[in-house]
């Protein structure tokens, strides 16, 4: 009688086990938002929390800046005139007709054609975004507040002005931003290499062609945006739109 109760006893001890085994076995082989906050973070959560939170940025971003004024009404990402022309201004407004009228029509202008040409720049970072690897993805998440941002921007610059280039070059000319800056820049290089041009102080020239200008300005005030939109989510709960960017950015909160 006592040998059968211990073997009872045994088996009920086994089972047990056995079944708590099983149990958690099952449980780390969930694969859904069920288990987010409660699992530990792995690596494949790092690197598609860091993606999501690209992806979110890019959106957030994008959308601001291709409205109306997205470029031109924020004073920090406001495509200027080029740093030639800025050099000159003074005396295209002196001696050019209507010379300020025709800076202020350029600079709206091309801050026009940014913002038409940020329509087409969410599909080329998110294919980029794609390419992130797990280790990249553990040094952006723990690295500085920008770290996702400058990664974009120092693995895609290239690839992205080759895309964007021919994007702006075609809203420049469907804004006539293009028209309105040869109306500037023609009489006033024509002064420039007159006699009259030195002694007026029009001894440079400016390029007739802004194009590749306004498209490393378009692109400084995206990345700009982007890492704005990265900090945030960094930085504040509520910019965490989702389960994963909740549970991989909390990890930040623990430090």
């Amino acid at each position: 009688m006592q040998r059968t109760v211990i073997h009872v006893f045994l088996a009920a001890v086994f089972l047990g086990v056995s079944a708590c085994a099983t149990l958690q076995g099952i449980s780390t082989q969930i694969d859904g938002w069920e288990g987010i906050g409660q699992q530990p973070l792995t690596e494949r959560e790092i690197a598609a929390g860091l993606k999501e939170a690209l992806e979110v940025g890019i959106s957030k971003g994008v959308e601001q800046l291709m409205k109306e004024n997205g470029y031109y009404g924020n004073p920090s990402i406001r495509i200027l005139l080029p740093p030639e022309a800025q050099e000159v201004e003074s005396v295209i407004v002196r001696h050019v007709p209507q010379g300020q009228a025709l800076i202020d029509k350029v600079v709206l202008k091309m801050n026009r054609a940014a913002e038409e040409a940020a329509k087409q720049a969410k599909p080329i970072f998110v294919d980029a975004i794609k390419q992130m690897t797990i280790v990249d993805a553990r040094n952006i998440l723990f690295g500085k507040a920008d770290a996702a941002t400058q990664y974009l921007r120092a693995k895609t610059y290239d690839r992205l002005f080759e895309a964007y280039y021919p994007q702006i070059r075609e809203a420049m000319e469907k804004v006539g931003a293009q028209q309105a800056w040869q109306a500037l820049a023609q009489p006033y290089n024509q002064l420039a290499a007159s006699p009259l041009g030195s002694t007026v102080g029009a001894s440079k020239t400016v390029p007739e062609d802004v194009s590749r200008y306004v498209t490393e300005r378009a692109l400084y005030g995206l990345f700009v945006k982007v890492a704005e939109e990265e900090l945030k989510i960094r930085e504040q709960a509520t910019a965490r739109i989702t389960p994963l960017l909740q549970k991989v950015f909390g990890e930040l909160d623990k430090r």
